[in-house]
């Protein structure tokens, strides 16, 4: 554990037994509002797919419990995101959708690519269609599918971080070249880019948690990406949860969320356009305070949709 960077090996020891999954049923989804670039507000359907593991073992990563250990069965995912839309019922008008594999939709391992008709047919009432994937995976495969949408195809890139003591210890297998490289070869093809910017880092004090997504905000839309969500460091499992129990890491709290999003917002003050949003996927898990933890919550979801953060939440309680 005292070593700079960790082995591959050593981070896929510490996890615990990964749960069972069904490669037929989808994990779950979830609608938001989010905020176009151009200002509107969409209706978003997120749906979380079952499919194979992602082969860059990040140290960060908890999204290996979603997936399965093999290749992702011909036809698994189509029969997924047909149940997911199934249970959203009515499609509003201009929706978007983001089909989030916990892995990369153009690794082949992940979404094979006999599925990208059935898929793509299936996204024909969205106005915007958003995947994640490494950007080592770009290329022909992501050409094919976009070619294949009704709609506009965004890719989410994970920038995770530009701290120069942690950047290589992620093991992530992504040089920041790298990514500048898949939004310069998106943008070029008319794809859109989200970015991913941790909140929370292993090694780095939780004072300067804020400081760190901002500077990786800024660096994401130096690049030429349209959005960034900021997603804040889960340790629940394996070296993470290890370093958490040995006070290594502090965890995230709604406060930290809050001081990231303000820190972020002051960057795109400076930028011509561009998005910046509280990912909101468990943030229960965040709560330190049931008093004011519902008001700050709305007030992260205000955010995200108005672009600026209200009047903080007035509460009793010292912490965040």
């Amino acid at each position: 554990m005292n070593k700079t960077i960790l082995d591959r090996r050593e981070i896929r020891a510490a996890r615990t037994a990964k749960p069972e999954h069904n490669p037929w049923q989808p994990i779950g989804q979830d609608w938001e509002i989010e905020r176009g670039v151009h200002s509107a507000l969409r209706e978003t359907l997120t749906v979380y797919l079952t499919g194979a593991e992602c082969p860059f073992t990040c140290l960060f990563c908890d999204l290996w419990q979603h997936t399965l250990p093999r290749k992702t069965p011909v036809g698994a995912l189509p029969k997924q995101l047909a149940i997911a839309l199934e249970n959203a019922a009515t499609i509003p008008e201009n929706a978007a959708i983001k089909l989030y594999n916990a892995s990369n939709f153009f690794d082949p391992h992940a979404v094979p690519i006999e599925d990208f008709d059935k898929l793509a047919n299936l996204c024909d009432e969205f106005v915007r269609i958003t995947v994640e994937s490494h950007p080592k995976f770009l290329g022909e495969r992501c050409e094919a599918f976009h070619e294949m949408l009704f709609g506009r195809l965004e890719v989410a890139l994970g920038l995770e971080t530009i701290h120069p003591a942690v950047f290589p210890r992620l093991k992530d297998g992504m040089t920041l070249s790298d990514f500048d490289c898949g939004v310069e070869w998106a943008k070029s093809r008319g794809i859109g880019v989200r970015a991913f910017v941790l909140v929370g880092l292993p090694w780095v004090p939780a004072v300067e948690f804020p400081t760190w997504a901002a500077r990786s905000t800024a660096r994401a839309f130096e690049a030429g990406a349209d959005r960034v969500s900021l997603i804040p460091l889960r340790t629940d499992d394996g070296i993470l949860r290890t370093m958490r129990e040995k006070n290594k890491i502090e965890p995230v709290t709604l406060g930290h969320l809050e001081d990231a999003l303000a820190a972020s917002f002051e960057v795109i003050k400076s930028e011509t356009s561009g998005i910046v949003e509280a990912d909101m996927w468990d943030v229960e898990a965040l709560i330190v305070c049931q008093h004011c933890a519902a008001d700050r919550i709305e007030r992260l979801k205000h955010a995200n949709q108005k672009q600026y953060l209200e009047s903080e939440v007035p509460c009793h309680c010292t912490t965040t």
